[in-house]
């Protein structure tokens, strides 16, 4: 499969969108080196409420650039890494990858697909009716 990082995002405080970076470093078994979201257990401020002790399936969020093009079409302007992500593809079918893909990212990293993510109602208060 084809295809080429983009962008690639990360913050260390917890913010809806996080800053393009130079480059990241995937630690394994951690997620995205000094981002918010990096841990064994879940890192998400819903999901801590409900169970912090349960496992961090949303180490690293990835999110295809064709969906900014969409969204641009529908009257949005969103760029990589607004909506919190840490890599921003293209020429990957990110839905349509099964839960449990393994996605090589650069020469040594290797992304397990652990399942989609639901939009956050956050995503409305960034930009109204996104």
């Amino acid at each position: 499969m084809g295809g080429t990082v983009a962008a690639v995002s990360s913050n260390g405080t917890y913010t809806f969108t996080k800053p393009n970076r130079e480059s990241i470093t995937l630690l394994a078994g951690l997620g995205v080196e000094g981002d918010v979201h990096a841990g064994v257990t879940v890192k998400h401020r819903f999901r801590m409420r409900k169970d912090p002790s349960q496992p961090n399936l949303r180490q690293v969020h990835l999110m295809h650039e064709e969906l900014f093009e969409e969204l641009r079409g529908a009257g949005f302007t969103v760029a990589a890494g607004e909506l919190g992500e840490n890599v921003t593809t293209r020429g990957i079918d990110l839905l349509g990858l099964p839960t449990g893909a393994l996605l090589h990212i650069g020469d040594e990293a290797v992304v397990e697909v652990t399942g989609l993510r639901n939009p956050c109602a956050q995503i409305d208060t960034f930009q109204k009716g996104l």
